[in-house]
């Protein structure tokens, strides 16, 4: 067994004494040193002033855990059988600790020296063991991140400069890249979070009303499942985009998908099954337009899906009709979805409205609705300043802002129509039919999975064509 005196080297101090120097893992502990070399472990005859005198030293937390005293296993006991405790390790008890073998039991503090970094890796690895974590966790890399000249055309943004992720990216990658800031993080958290928003107050209106039994609450359940879903895809959309081009492409067919069937509720801004229910005038209910308002908002969602996913195949070729093509396919469905709101809002003006209770929150969503509109159009403020937003503050992360706290509102606004004219839409109105509701809904699922399908294959059929050149024929790919 190596001598420990060995271990280090004496130098001349200024008082004339030998000052040692240690190369080696020294572990601080009740007031005493302990060096750490190869397999050995022993006390250090050296106070630690005296030792921080003629060496520089990092000093962390290294390990709290139970101790061979205690009884427990944890680190203590990994250390001994690691290091040879039981053969080389001399304890000197100090005044009334008595003399048992030390317990781990409190924060040790590990001095490291010059050359000891392989030493404190070899102890991480022989202790993996007891303390249970593998190593390959301490050495996780962030994903690297990218400029607007560095990635391909299909994933560049207007105005955003830097930020980018790897456009081939795995989908660990991705989930990781959602904790990193990326110019993507943003849009990431601004869904994930008010999703967990919205499930909180679904769980608490299912506590309070009888969804299951009373059909004058279906319209509303419909609506909180669909409030709930939008901001999840968004997120997911945003998250997994970039794993290919026609990943990005799917993802995002997904996210028009969900917002056109959120506009058959609710589009942020719009509504149907919810308005048709309970926000409808009065003197409009059991009216042709009453009865075919949610056969129409339908066929709205398909015609929404449909041209937002051809705006996609545009995109390269021509990217100012795609963006007229997608922000028109959601606009329609909002003017649509909001007639009823705009003559409520007329006859309020002209002094003759009721059930005014809920028309604040109808003003602040349609104010929100409209700022949504145009940040998606706009790209303000990046296209001012391109660069300076490209974490914080660009037209897509104010644009999801925008829409969740239109939703908010939205939300807060059908309850308060829902309860307050409660009474009397039951006596006018024919009561809510399953299918009406859950059925137009399973209905407009089915379809708009059906269109997302089909704008889908050719991009996994053909990846490479579809990427560059989605809609030109074959005849006409093999000629270019």
């Amino acid at each position: 067994m190596q001598d420990i005196d060995s271990l280090y080297r004496f130098t001349p101090g200024s008082n004339g004494q030998d000052n040692r120097i240690y190369n080696g893992t020294i572990v601080y502990y009740k007031q005493q040193l302990f060096i750490l070399v190869s397999d050995y472990i022993a006390p250090v005859k050296i106070r630690a002033d005296e030792l921080t005198a003629n060496i520089k030293l990092k000093v962390f937390p290294l390990w709290w855990g139970g101790g061979v005293a205690s009884g427990g296993g944890g680190w203590a006991q990994g250390w001994g059988q690691a290091w040879g405790w039981d053969r080389c390790m001399q304890w000197e008890p100090g005044p009334g600790e008595g003399a048992q073998a030390p317990a781990f039991d409190c924060p040790v503090w590990c001095v490291l020296c010059r050359g000891c970094r392989a030493r404190l890796r070899e102890a991480c690895q022989r202790g993996r063991g007891a303390i249970r974590l593998p190593t390959d966790m301490l050495s996780i890399k962030l994903p690297q991140l990218f400029d607007i000249h560095q990635v391909p055309k299909v994933f560049r943004e207007d105005g955003i400069i830097s930020g980018y992720r790897h456009p081939q990216s795995s989908a660990l990658d991705c989930i990781l890249s959602s904790f990193q800031m990326t110019n993507e993080t943003v849009n990431i958290w601004t869904h994930f979070l008010p999703t967990w928003y919205f499930l909180w107050r679904f769980s608490v209106l299912c506590s309070t009303l009888n969804f299951l039994s009373e059909s004058y609450t279906w319209p509303l359940l419909v609506y909180m499942l669909l409030i709930c879903v939008y901001p999840f895809t968004s997120s997911c959309a945003h998250t997994f985009s970039t794993m290919s081009p026609e990943a990005r492409h799917i993802c995002y067919f997904f996210d028009y998908g969900a917002l056109s069937l959120y506009s058959l509720v609710c589009l942020c801004p719009g509504c149907a099954i919810t308005y048709g229910s309970y926000v409808m005038p009065d003197c409009w209910v059991n009216s042709w337009l009453h009865q075919h308002f949610v056969p129409i908002a339908i066929c709205n969602t398909l015609f929404c899906t449909s041209l937002s996913c051809y705006s996609r195949f545009l995109e390269m070729q021509f990217p100012h009709r795609s963006k007229v093509l997608r922000t028109g396919a959601f606009v329609f469905p909002f003017i649509f979805d909001n007639i009823p709101l705009f003559y409520r809002l007329l006859l309020c003006c002209g002094g003759s409205c009721c059930h005014s209770e809920a028309l604040p929150s109808h003003c602040y969503h349609l104010l929100f609705a409209f700022l949504t509109c145009f940040l998606f159009a706009s790209h303000l403020p990046e296209r001012l300043a391109p660069g300076r937003f490209d974490y914080f503050g660009h037209s897509h992360q104010l644009f999801h802002i925008c829409a969740v706290v239109g939703t908010h509102f939205q939300m807060e606004a059908v309850l308060a129509d829902m309860t307050s004219r409660r009474v009397w839409l039951i006596a006018q109105a024919a009561v809510p039919s399953f299918l009406s509701t859950l059925g137009a809904l399973a209905l407009s699922i089915i379809l708009n999975l059906g269109i997302i399908g089909i704008f889908s294959a050719p991009l996994l059929w053909n990846p490479h064509h579809s990427a560059n050149h989605p809609l030109t024929p074959p005849a006409k790919r093999k000629q270019q």
